[in-house]
C-alpha cells in the first residue's frame, strides 16, 4: 500500500470550491501526489479529472493513488501552461467545469533533499522537472551578477540585493544548497518563523522553473479559451504569485474597460468575462494550521467563468 506523503493545502476549501458539479472534466493542473485529486473525484463522482504534472516521480505516485476511479482519471505530462492549452483545444470547451492549480513546489519535493529544494539539501538542483536543462547550479555559477541582481530583487523582494548578488560571485562556485545557504546566512533577513535563506532559496527556484512566467501563460490560456462555465481557482503561496493571480481576475471582471479620463462609457460595458468569487483571499483555518505549518502562507482567489452569449 502507498504512504499518502501529506495532506495538500486548503483541502476542505478546495473540496467546497468544486461541491456539486454533477458531470463533466475538472483539471488539476498541478497534479503532484493525487492529493487535491482524489479529494475531487470522491467528492464528485460523476465527473472526470485531468491531471498534469511535470514531475515523474508524482505522476508515477499518483497514477497508482488514483487508479480506483478507473477511466474517470486522465494524467498528462509537462507543463501546464503548455498541456492545458492542448486539452481546452480537444474537449468541448462547455465540458470543462472546474480548473485548479496549486502554483509553486510541493511538499514532497521539498522533503527530498536530492532535489535540491531545500537549504539543507546536498545538491543544488531545484528543477521540477528533472529532464530540463537549466537548474539552480547553473543560475548560481554562471549568472552575471546583474542578472543575479535582477531575480534576488524580483522574485526575492531582497532588499539589500545588490550585496547577495556580490558575495554569491565572489563564493561561487557552490555545489550544494546547504553551502549556499550557510555561506549567505550573514547577509540575509533574519525572521522569526523562517530560515535567512528563505527568500533566496525561493527567488532561485522562481527562475529556475519560469514559476511566475508559467502562472501567466497559464491564466492567458484561461481566458482566451473563453470557457461558458468553469470555476477557475489557484493557490498560490507568496506574494508575487498571489498579485498576478488578483490582477488578472480583477481585469477579468471588469466590465467597462473605458480609459479612467473618459467622461462617458464607449467600449460597450459587457467586457466582463465571469465574476469573482472571492474578494478576499482564502486562507487556512486554525486547525489545519496546526497540522500543516506549510499551509500558513497558502492563499486561494476563484472565479467562476461566464461567457456565454
Amino acid at each position: 500500500m502507498q504512504e499518502v506523503p501529506h495532506i495538500p493545502v486548503l483541502y476542505r476549501e478546495v473540496t467546497d470550491t468544486f461541491e456539486g458539479i454533477d458531470d463533466g472534466i475538472i483539471i488539476d493542473c498541478t497534479m503532484g501526489y493525487g492529493g487535491h485529486s482524489s479529494m475531487i473525484l470522491e467528492s464528485n463522482p460523476n465527473i472526470k479529472l485531468i491531471g498534469i504534472d511535470q514531475d515523474q516521480t508524482a505522476i508515477d505516485f499518483s497514477t497508482k493513488r488514483l487508479e480506483k476511479f478507473g477511466d474517470r482519471v486522465e494524467i498528462r505530462k509537462g507543463r501546464f501552461s503548455k498541456v492545458i492549452q492542448d486539452i481546452l483545444r480537444e474537449y468541448d470547451k462547455s465540458s470543462i467545469k472546474g480548473i485548479l492549480a496549486d502554483i509553486g513546489v510541493s511538499s514532497l519535493q521539498l522533503d527530498q533533499k536530492e532535489r535540491g529544494f531545500s537549504y539543507e539539501s546536498d545538491t543544488l538542483d531545484m528543477r521540477m522537472d528533472k529532464e530540463a536543462d537549466k537548474d539552480a547550479a547553473s543560475v548560481v555559477n554562471n549568472y552575471s551578477q546583474n542578472e543575479l541582481e535582477d531575480i534576488l530583487r524580483e522574485y526575492g523582494e531582497l532588499r539589500n540585493y545588490k550585496q547577495v548578488a556580490a558575495k554569491i560571485v565572489q563564493n561561487r562556485p557552490f555545489t550544494s544548497a546547504k553551502e549556499l545557504a550557510e555561506k549567505l546566512k550573514p547577509f540575509l533577513p533574519r525572521g522569526k518563523k523562517i530560515h535567512p535563506a528563505t527568500l533566496l532559496m525561493q527567488a532561485i527556484r522562481i527562475e529556475v522553473n519560469d514559476e511566475l512566467g508559467e502562472l501567466r501563460e497559464l491564466l492567458g490560456a484561461i481566458e482566451e479559451a473563453k470557457l461558458p462555465h468553469a470555476k477557475v481557482a489557484v493557490i498560490s503561496f507568496h506574494s508575487l504569485e498571489d498579485r498576478i493571480v488578483k490582477q488578472t481576475f480583477a481585469r477579468w471582471a471588469k466590465s467597462c474597460i473605458c480609459p479612467a479620463e473618459a467622461f462617458r462609457c464607449e467600449c460597450g460595458n459587457n467586457h466582463n468575462i465571469g465574476k469573482i468569487i472571492t474578494r478576499k483571499p482564502i486562507t487556512a483555518k486554525d486547525d489545519e494550521l496546526k497540522e500543516n505549518a506549510r499551509s500558513r502562507s497558502a492563499k486561494m482567489r476563484i472565479f467562476e467563468m461566464d461567457n456565454e452569449e
